[in-house]
């Protein structure tokens, strides 16, 4: 489903009766851009990733973020919570973290009684270091938490703060005292961003301006939006328009990574699960609202399926040997569904 001309975008724009208010939808995108702005005052070099993690937030979807150590996955995460005006919390995972490390846990004092006390998951912004540097009983204790925005004490359910985003990173590069993630955990994750070394132009500012010599605290980071606000956003994207064209252009998208006979089918064990299908539709409006847009077109998609779709596909030992990645796989899809 190429898209070769402007005027080619008008078969995918509703009529007015069914857009999302435009007015909401301008100045939407206007507080977005402010906020990436904003970012970029401690966190530069990576305009992608930026975007990314803030479609995530307008998906109320978690993010698995991959790369070497030192490239600042921290601060990133830190700095969105701090414009954002949420409150935060880091989790470093470790061999020995236990669940109740992360979730709390109830005490008894002989003059209080007994009490909770809850863990560092009562945040609206997680931060979870090299979280496969846990065994899987302390991954889960998090991801459970995840899908269902509550946590168990005791006896007692409670609920996590509203919005609610983790980030999670990982290091790509050593094995030992590692645990992988099970794929149907990393499957709760709405995206998987990989990216790597700034350019050389960005990396003679990372070095003037650095959180190694300066505290984070003395950027000078304005708070533009709260809580209530990323929620409203949330819901607005949810109004974004989407044709049936870009569903069905979704779907055979998905199709392709479960076809044997797609010319990558050999080197997919499994292809991406009906949740891949659910997070292209929602992180494509979510695409669209960035730019401003009441609606998606096809140029969305493409722009959002390599971080919804890279941690889903489990690749064979063949793939594997023959160093086949998914992103190969998936140019060689969007190239087929574009021309479908």
């Amino acid at each position: 489903m190429p898209i070769k001309k402007k005027s080619e975008y008008d078969k995918f724009i509703p009529e007015k009766a069914g857009r999302a208010d435009e007015q909401e939808i301008k100045g939407a995108a206007e507080l977005l851009s402010a906020m990436k702005l904003e970012v970029g005052k401690a966190f530069f070099g990576h305009e992608e990733v930026v975007d990314s993690l803030l479609r995530a937030l307008l998906c109320n979807g978690h993010v698995l973020l991959e790369g070497v150590p030192g490239i600042a996955k921290t601060l990133a995460i830190k700095t969105l919570a701090k414009i954002t005006g949420c409150a935060s919390k880091r989790i470093q995972f470790t061999v020995d973290l236990l669940p109740t490390d992360i979730i709390g846990l109830t005490t008894y004092d002989p003059n209080r009684g007994f009490e909770v006390v809850k863990g560092p998951i009562f945040a609206n912004f997680v931060i979870a270091d090299e979280i496969n540097r846990s065994p899987p009983k302390t991954q889960s204790a998090l991801l459970e938490a995840m899908q269902e925005k509550q946590v168990s004490i005791g006896k007692e359910t409670y609920d996590l703060p509203d919005p609610f985003f983790v980030m999670a990173s990982q290091n790509p590069l050593e094995t030992e005292g590692v645990y992988s993630l099970p794929e149907a955990q990393v499957d709760r994750f709405i995206f998987k961003v990989v990216f790597g070394y700034p350019k050389q132009e960005f990396e003679e500012r990372v070095m003037e301006e650095n959180t190694t010599f300066k505290k984070f605290e003395d950027i000078d980071l304005k708070s533009l939006t709260s809580p209530e606000k990323i929620i409203d956003l949330q819901h607005l994207t949810h109004k974004v328009y989407i044709d049936e064209k870009i569903k069905k252009y979704i779907i055979g998208i998905v199709n392709l990574t479960r076809n044997k006979n797609f010319k990558y089918g050999e080197y997919i064990e499994i292809g991406a699960s009906p949740r891949a299908s659910i997070n292209l539709y929602i992180a494509a409006k979510a695409q669209a609202l960035l730019q401003g847009k009441s609606y998606v077109i096809p140029s969305d998609v493409d722009k959002v399926v390599y971080d919804v779709l890279r941690h889903r596909l489990i690749l064979t030992y063949k793939a594997q040997a023959e160093n086949v990645t998914p992103e190969m796989i998936i140019d060689e899809i969007l190239r087929v569904a574009q021309s479908g």
